[in-house]
């Protein structure tokens, strides 16, 4: 029995890709994920997640990532047969649609887990169709499979957002709106580098809205 999970990070930063990723393991290879101490990748600390990274590599079976950069988050969110949740859905079943598995574990974004799940089933190719969906709130905290591809993801969004720290050579926080380094960061180079940026979200917009008003006066 070949078991899957997806997860993905950094849905809600303003700054930065999110990613998404789906990890695939033999049944009964899954006790040694527990082994390494796989679980919600937000639990585990930054250090120990890099080395369980290593780890998954070489123990699961087969393994994808997706990197939706801040322009591809905005355009899906500019499409208004879009949503950040139907975006979600879209890479999934691009993830599931590359693995061969009998079944998969999907973290949904949605409070509608009915529709979340019967949209996403119809993005599925012949091959997938029939496989087996289990799509929950908090898969990754609830499976194992899952809390290794939350792992995958998160490593991976931290790896690129690091990226952008050395290239710029500045320090920018987490890319979250809740974080004071973030907020100061935008305020202060929300048009200098415009790539970084989710120009959807509402701290970039009310950033510009800010700045236009200055202009003004």
């Amino acid at each position: 029995m070949i078991i899957s999970g997806t997860d993905e990070a950094g849905r809600g930063p303003v700054i930065g890709p999110m990613v998404m990723a789906i990890a695939t393991i033999d049944e009964k290879d899954e006790h040694r994920l527990q082994e390494i101490g796989v679980r919600d990748s937000k639990l585990i600390p930054p250090e120990k997640r890099e080395l369980m990274f290593d780890q998954l590599k070489g123990i699961l079976k087969q393994y994808e990532i997706i990197i939706l950069s801040p322009q591809e988050i905005d355009d899906a969110l500019n499409d208004e047969k879009m949503n950040l949740n139907w975006l979600e859905a879209h890479t999934t079943a691009k993830l599931i649609n590359k693995i061969k598995a009998d079944s998969v574990v999907v973290d949904c974004p949605s409070n509608n887990v009915e529709a979340y799940t019967d949209y996403m089933k119809k993005l599925l190719d012949k091959d997938h169709a029939k496989m087996k969906l289990i799509v929950e709130h908090q898969a990754d905290a609830n499976y194992l499979i899952a809390g290794a591809a939350s792992i995958l993801a998160k490593v991976t969004r931290d790896r690129e957002i690091q990226k952008i720290k050395d290239s710029l050579g500045v320090e920018l926080g987490s890319g979250y709106p809740s974080d004071p380094v973030t907020v100061r960061f935008l305020k202060e180079n929300f048009d200098k580098y415009p790539d970084i940026f989710r120009k959807t979200w509402k701290s970039y917009k009310k950033v510009m809205d800010e700045s236009k008003q200055r202009t003004l006066f």
